[in-house]
């Protein structure tokens, strides 16, 4: 019994011996594995859509996710964001311009006001 204890012991070291050596194929041992790192989708030629938020996925690292990519991608999306904001805001006001113009004018005869009567007209 105590002969088959060595042999069947001498058998798993040579298996985990060849397992670790890789088979003897003279490959060397394995490669360094790299990290992932993000492959950014967001498009640098145009504005960011929808689309491209929703195809933003993040490489994992060891707790979660790196926080330099998540960064980077919120630092860029913010920037759009404020771009966006600065757009709509001098479309607003330039659409808004030439409103005011035609509301300074003098009621035309027969025309309907929307204006509040003040607290000190009565009807």
């Amino acid at each position: 019994m105590f002969l088959f204890l060595v042999v069947a012991l001498a058998v798993v070291v040579a298996a985990v011996t060849l397992a670790v050596v890789g088979g003897g194929d003279g490959s060397g041992p394995l490669p360094e594995a790299q990290p992932q790192r993000l492959h950014d989708p967001l498009p640098w030629d145009r504005p960011v859509g929808r689309a491209d938020v929703d195809a933003l996925r993040f490489p994992l690292a060891v707790r979660g996710y790196r926080m330099a990519d998540v960064d980077d991608a919120l630092n860029r999306l913010g920037a759009e964001l404020a771009e966006r904001d600065a757009r709509i805001a001098d479309l607003e006001s330039a659409a808004a311009g030439p409103r005011d113009t035609a509301e300074d004018r003098a009621p035309t005869a027969g025309a309907v006001t929307l204006d509040k009567p003040g607290t000190g007209d009565h009807q």
